[in-house]
This record gives structure tokens, sequence and C-alpha cells, in this order.
């Protein structure tokens, strides 16, 4: 730590930095950042991680191909397709935890997002509250709960996050 004496902090609190609308952008941006590093954390990061790739479900299998009414066409046997693996069942008190932890980084994206983006984005962050509003049936847990990560990674990214 460096101490100053009364007479030079006197002339350096005296002399303008920088003009008052840079010292402003500068501040926002200071105040803004430690924001969004204090309430999005990596704890976060690593719930949207579980949420999207291990409960991901594949499309379900009635997706039709067209090479497959060509092939019965010609008599010949449909192609085997990989058997789809469904989600990992979700229990409801781990759904109401991250549930719970995204709400919180929703209302702490409500506060941060006007200082970290040129055009406040209206349409995301409207379906991002009626995400946190919503209360899903048990069986719609892994449902919702990706489409409200999807919706926090689309601000997130809006924001310029490099998470």
């Amino acid at each position: 730590m460096v101490t100053v004496d009364n007479a030079t902090a006197a002339i350096l609190l005296s002399r303008p930095v920088s003009s008052h609308d840079e010292t402003l952008s500068r501040l926002a941006f200071s105040l803004s950042r430690s924001l969004a590093e204090e309430g999005i954390g990596d704890e976060v990061f690593d719930t949207l991680e579980d949420v999207l790739g291990d409960r991901a479900q594949s499309a379900p299998p009635r997706r039709v191909h067209r090479s497959d009414d060509l092939l019965l066409r010609l008599g010949l046997p449909l192609p085997q397709r990989r058997r789809q693996e469904k989600a990992t069942p979700m229990l409801p008190e781990e759904a109401t935890r991250i549930s719970d932890r995204f709400r919180r980084a929703t209302t702490h994206l409500m506060q941060v997002v006007p200082h970290r983006v040129a055009m406040y984005p209206t349409e995301e962050l409207r379906l991002l509250i009626a995400l946190r509003d919503e209360q899903p049936t048990p069986d719609q847990a892994v449902a919702h709960l990706r489409r409200f990560a999807f919706a926090i990674l689309t601000v997130l990214d809006l924001m310029g996050d490099e998470a």
C-alpha cells in the first residue's frame, strides 16, 4: 500500500481525470462487471451445463426420412437408426434447487442487462420473466428447465459474457 501526504492528495484530487461522460461510462462498465461477477458465477454455469448437457433429450424418433418412402417403394429394408435414449428422470428436489438458482440468476440479470447492452432486449427478458414465474408439473420439469437455461444463455450472449 502506498501512503500519500495531504498536499499530494489535494493535487491529485483537483486534477480532472477525464471528461464527465467518459468517467460515467467507465464507472458504469466497472460496476456492471462487478455485479455480473458477483451474481452469475461458476455455479450457475455448471448448472446450465448440467441441464443442457446431461439431460438433453434427442428429438423423438417420429421423424420421417424422405428416403424411407423410396426404399419402401423399391422393396428394400429400412435402415437401422440409432435408438434414442430418454433423459434420466429428475428428482423433484433437484428440479426445485435448479429452478431456484435460475430464478436468482434471472433477478440478477434483470438488474445488470441494462448496463451491458446497447439495445434493451425486451423480448428475451419477457421470456425469461415468464419462465421464472412458470410453475411446471413434475413431469414437465426437465423441459421447463431446458427452456429456462436456453433463455438465460440467450441473455448472457446478448450481454457479451465470455462464459
